[in-house]
């Protein structure tokens, strides 16, 4: 059996105890909590430096097949005229030769 003096002992001891724990997960809880701040901005720099980068490539590549399809663009117009004209001389020549051959055949 315990005697008083050893529970009043035990009491203070478990009472330290708890205080100790507590202060402990206190301190580790603002040692957390700075960290978590700390890799939070580091996740933001590094996302920030990434649309960044996707961004420039994204420029990059757009500005490029502007160059590649706008000189296809004037290519493929020049080649749709001509073949528009080509076309209508076509259909000059389709009529010349149905008045030629209505004439020979009476």
């Amino acid at each position: 059996m315990l005697s008083e003096d050893d529970k009043q002992w035990l009491d203070q001891r478990l009472r330290e105890d708890k205080q100790w724990i507590d202060q402990r997960l206190r301190e580790d809880k603002q040692w957390i909590d700075q960290r978590l701040r700390e890799d939070r901005q580091w996740v933001d720099q590094r996302l920030s430096a990434i649309r960044a980068e996707v961004e420039r490539v994204e420029t990059s590549l757009l500005t490029e097949f502007h160059k590649w399809a706008s000189p296809l663009e004037a290519r493929i117009r020049t080649h749709a005229a001509t073949l528009r004209a080509l076309d209508l001389e076509m259909e000059q020549i389709d009529e010349r030769a149905k008045k030629i051959e209505g004439r020979s055949n009476p």
